[in-house]
């Protein structure tokens, strides 16, 4: 094993043994791609030390995060007790991830993971992880309105309706339950939003912004009306031809609880579970709680966030 490798086998064994908790008598599946692979063979060696029946799968990267995979990863997904995901496109919006929880799986998703934030992301403590997601539901429970205001121009208020907050803490011990990793997040789809959100952590494709660059969204009656930024808006309007407005979909709001990130490296799926930080998503909510199917879940992160829940500032952990 190379020495690149070895540094990776602590994070996968926390992943495995503390995150998914696999048994000696639980099937394993490894969906992986051929940019991620020396993640995904030390994640399946460490499976198959602990159970004889575990299979990696690789395919060849999708084209955008939330796209289905080919139907045989789909078919291995729904087949295994436990599925650990590191992909370069997130496998977490999509069918082929739901039907695996439908089938009793339990879904670890690592979209866009490097070996950086794999090593540096996992080395966290996924107890009080839980117990700064369970603080920031006990706030949120409840709330029929939330509104988020942020130095870069945030102003946008969020209508629960009857959705239900949901927490990312990267324990995933239950027969149906899924979890990013790294984790560290409390979110909901809300049922609708207006006013204006301004990304100025991290947000694809550009990675982490430029101190002083912000990309600035337009929403209404909870779709997003305009788009400051070329790339983005060009993303939107390409899946909006296949989906109609389902692109444009106010999909997401996600409250980050994990205090050992401290500071955002460009990776979204480490980012937005930066203690301290809001991130708002566009596109796809029927993974999370919605009802809106699209071939895109874009995230952004914004910094110094203040939430309101009914009127009422949250205490958020890392503030």
């Amino acid at each position: 094993m190379s020495a690149a490798d070895s540094d990776l086998r602590g994070p996968a064994e926390t992943a495995v043994e503390q995150c998914l908790a696999l048994e000696p008598d639980e099937s394993c599946a490894i969906i992986t791609d051929d940019k991620r692979e020396p993640i995904g063979e030390t994640l399946y060696e460490v499976a198959s030390e602990i159970t004889d029946d575990a299979v990696i799968v690789r395919y060849p990267p999708g084209e955008t995060h939330g796209g289905e995979p080919p139907a045989p990863v789909a078919a291995a997904m729904a087949g295994a007790d436990v599925v650990l995901a590191p992909t370069t496109k997130s496998l977490s919006h999509t069918r082929a991830r739901t039907e695996a929880n439908e089938a009793g799986a339990r879904v670890a998703t690592l979209p866009g993971i490097t070996e950086e934030v794999f090593t540096t992301g996992l080395d966290a403590d996924y107890e009080l992880i839980a117990d700064h997601c369970a603080d920031v539901r006990e706030q949120v429970d409840g709330a029929d309105e939330i509104r988020v205001t942020a130095p870069a121009g945030t102003d946008i208020t969020f209508g629960i309706g009857d959705r239900e907050f949901r927490s990312d803490t990267g324990i995933v011990h239950e027969a149906g339950v899924m979890s990013n990793l790294p984790a560290g997040e409390v979110f909901v789809s809300p049922e609708t939003a207006t006013g204006t959100f301004v990304v100025d952590g991290t947000m694809m494709p550009h990675g982490l912004l430029d101190d002083g660059q912000t990309l600035s969204f337009e929403v209404e009656d909870g779709f997003v009306t305009d788009i400051s930024d070329d790339d983005i808006r060009e993303t939107v309007e390409n899946a909006a031809e296949d989906v109609g407005d389902a692109a444009r979909n106010l999909a997401e709001l996600g409250i980050g609880t994990n205090v050992a990130v401290t500071e955002l490296v460009g990776s979204v799926l480490l980012d937005e579970k930066a203690g301290g930080t809001v991130h708002i998503a566009v596109g796809d909510d029927a993974g999370i709680g919605g009802d809106v199917e699209a071939p895109i879940h874009l995230d952004g992160i914004i910094r110094e966030p203040t939430v309101y829940a009914d009127g009422k500032e949250l205490d958020l952990p890392g503030q």
